[in-house]
This record gives C-alpha cells, structure tokens and sequence, in this order.
C-alpha cells in the first residue's frame, strides 16, 4: 500500500489551493514532493503537456470545485465512477484524482529516467473524461474510523497467528520511525483546510498499511509453506481493503464537507 499517493497530494493541496490557503507555486512544490518534475497531459484547451499550476487553474475555471481521490484494485473500483475507459486507466495506475464540478479526472503515469546513479522520477498526469456519479464504496470518516480501529486489532492478531513475530524487530523499528514522523511534525499529513478527524484516519490507516507492508515484505516467519502464505495474504487483504477505504474518505473529506454546506 501506499502511505502517501501521489493523487493524494494532489487532491489535498489543490483543494487547499481552491480554498485560498495555498499559494500556487507551493501546491505544486507540495504535489511534486521528492519527484523530479509533474507535467499534466489532456487538459481541455492546451495543445500539449503542461505544468501543474497552469493545470489546476485550468481545471478551477472549467468548473471544479473539488478534487477527490479514488484508489482501485482489482475487484474493488474504490472511489470511480466510470467510464469504463477512465477505470481501467486507474486500475492499471492503482490511483486517480477525479474532479468535483468538472467531468475530468486525472490518472498518474510514473517513469524512471536519467543514468543509473541519477535516476530521477517524472509523472504525467492523464486528463481524461470521467461520469458525474457518486464514487464507489467510499465511507463516511466516522464508518472509516471504526473500521480502522478493528483492522488494526486483525492486522496485530493475523501477525501474530502467522507467526510474523520473527520479523518483529522490523516490524518494531518500522513503527517506531512512522511515529517519531508523525510526533516530530515531520510533514503535513493532509494539506490546510483539512478537518482534524481526516487527519486522524489517515494517520491510523497508514499505520494499517504499514503492518500490512511488515507482513508482506519481511520474511516468512513462521509460514514456510505455499499454502501458510497464501493464507497470509488472504487473511490481510480485508485488513487492506479497509486501509484503502479509510486513505480515500480521509483525502475525499475536505470535498463531502464543502458539498453538505451547500
């Protein structure tokens, strides 16, 4: 999983932007990150790829509002609402930022390029056409909480009964670091404007995320045949899906705030 997608940024810091508390040139610097350049492909009157801060003030005057995130996996079109076209462009990118007031979406394309040594990462922002429509299985933050809570208790307990314990001073040291990251301030989790119960879930669900990432990419413990680790991805995976639900409402709140005050 990822603990901060790059739809995230984007949504959180251009609904910061939207809402006058970001300047543009810092919500692009924000989106970016570590990467080496964002260019955004498709916008409707641009002949070519453009910058970030030309593409959100584009997107602002076609009529968005919002921008809200979807994070689709097979079977689970988490946050979509169609076409079929724009959903199978992101769930093939595993992430996309569809826009509030604008039937445009945005679908992240990742490369690597530069001479071993000096690799550095660009993305390209597909601008495609999405359907006006509710987006799929998004909970509310308060449903997203309490789901967080159990799968945090089944993520412990499913660690333990497979005996990921011989990982456990990874695990340890893992979830010492996010939490002196999160204790020392390092970094916003969300963008401004953000209500203080997003910020909650979206810590929480990427603690979730990050016992899932234990589970999954330090070592077997205990289970040491086939069928004890297929048994391990199929009792986290539920684990996950509640994870992705939680990042979505979190990162999707600033937009449901804004339309139930109209």
């Amino acid at each position: 999983m990822l603990f901060e997608p790059r739809s995230g940024r984007l949504a959180a810091w251009g609904n910061a932007l939207l809402a006058g508390l970001a300047s543009p040139d810092d919500v692009a610097l924000a989106i970016v990150g570590e990467d080496a350049v964002h260019r955004v492909e498709g916008v409707p009157g641009e002949a070519g790829p453009v910058g970030l801060t030309l593409a959100l003030g584009r997107l602002r005057a076609l009529g968005a509002a919002g921008f809200r995130v979807a994070l689709p996996a097979p079977g689970h079109p988490l946050g979509l609402s169609g076409p079929p076209e724009f959903n199978a462009r992101a769930l093939e990118g595993e992430e996309a930022v569809v826009c509030s007031g604008a039937a445009l979406g945005l679908v992240p394309e990742v490369y690597e390029v530069g001479p071993a040594g000096d690799v550095r990462v660009e993305v390209t922002w597909h601008c495609l056409a999405v359907r006006e429509a509710p987006p799929a299985d998004v909970p509310s933050l308060g449903e997203a909480e309490r789901e967080l809570a159990e799968a945090l208790r089944d993520a412990t307990a499913v660690l333990s009964r497979l005996d990921v314990a011989g990982s456990g001073p990874v695990a340890e040291a893992a979830i010492d670091a996010y939490r002196a990251r999160v204790e020392g301030g390092g970094g916003e989790v969300l963008a401004p404007g953000y209500p203080p119960r997003a910020v909650r879930v979206l810590e929480l669900a990427q603690r979730v995320g990050l016992l899932i990432s234990v589970a999954y990419e330090n070592g077997h413990g205990g289970a040491v045949s086939a069928s004890e680790m297929a048994a391990r991805g199929e009792a986290l995976r539920p684990v996950e899906r509640v994870a992705r639900r939680a990042q979505v409402a979190a990162y999707n709140a600033w937009v449901e705030e804004r339309e139930r005050e109209r």
